[in-house]
């Protein structure tokens, strides 16, 4: 393994309507790379591909299902000789009472993997059984009986980061002109403040530029909407976090994209890299004539 990055596995065990499906969603939104279901005898390869990817795939997330008997009786082995290779190896599982997995697959109009012609209890006590070893093995078993969708993925993020991990916010620039971004969560528009458009030697220049923002943001009306801008993000994003939201796109349009939205944004995105948190910027239409 000299030279070759050391990848971060995690392999996500459970029974059947425990939330792995979830539980997968919530390390991908981590970084993760996930597969299911992959054959044990192609674990090791698939291990040594990513490491010697370029770039290395350093976070890679296996889900384990009890239909693949066979892996599931050499999965003890494939762990253990995963980690003497040096590897950082994880075992999360998830479990959760019976009758609440009979009430999902009610609910879902489901039948049982292991009983397609029985009744979900037996399909969940013949899973139980086959899941022992892993189970055995788990760093980490999370009971998912009580937990919602939310709940389950902000238990994986705090197993796996140590912590809830803080939303990461997208803010995106625009112009109403070309019509509004599809997927945003919070939208706010620009178009009451003064507009540089309308100042000959502003006209050509972006929100990008000092002397752009300054007369969108030293303005009566600007100052003051930042202000009350920052005071509502900042009530925002700690719902979000408690919410174990990943991600919030927040979009700033004025009339065409190129002065006030982006002097906004761009103050938005300053402030909340000061913060401390992720955030990503995309001025959709700033080039447009």
């Amino acid at each position: 393994m000299s030279g070759a990055a050391v990848p971060h596995l995690v392999f996500v065990a459970g029974l059947s309507g425990s939330g792995k499906s979830t539980a997968m969603a919530a390390l991908e939104d981590l970084g993760f790379y996930c597969v299911d279901n992959l054959p044990a005898q192609l674990v090791s390869q698939f291990i040594n591909l990513c490491a010697s990817s370029n770039p290395p795939v350093e976070r890679i997330a296996l889900a384990v299902d009890a239909r693949e008997e066979r892996f599931l009786r050499s999965f003890p082995a494939v762990a253990a000789d995963i980690k003497a290779s040096g590897r950082r190896v994880e075992v999360l599982f998830l479990d959760c009472a019976d009758e609440v997995i009979g009430k999902r697959y009610r609910e879902t109009r489901r039948v049982h993997p292991l009983s397609p012609e029985g009744s979900v209890a037996q399909g969940v006590a013949r899973e139980r059984a086959l899941l022992a070893d892993a189970a055995a093995l788990a760093d980490q078993i999370i009971d998912t009986t009580s937990l919602n969708v939310h709940d389950l993925k902000a238990s994986v993020t705090a197993h796996i980061l140590g912590d809830r991990r803080p939303t990461v916010i997208s803010l995106i620039s625009f112009g109403f002109r070309y019509g509004t971004p599809q997927a945003v969560e919070l939208l706010f528009d620009m178009r009451f403040l003064p507009n540089p458009y309308f100042e000959e030697e502003l006209r050509d220049l972006t929100g990008r530029e000092k002397v752009v923002s300054d007369h969108v943001l030293e303005s009566a009306r600007g100052r003051e909407f930042l202000g009350r801008l920052k005071e509502f993000i900042a009530y925002m994003l700690p719902l979000y976090d408690d919410e174990g939201k990943a991600y919030v796109t927040i979009g700033i349009g004025c009339t065409g994209g190129r002065h006030r939205s982006v002097a906004i944004t761009e103050a938005i995105a300053a402030w909340l890299g000061e913060m401390g948190r992720e955030v990503g910027v995309v001025h959709r239409d700033v080039e447009r004539a």
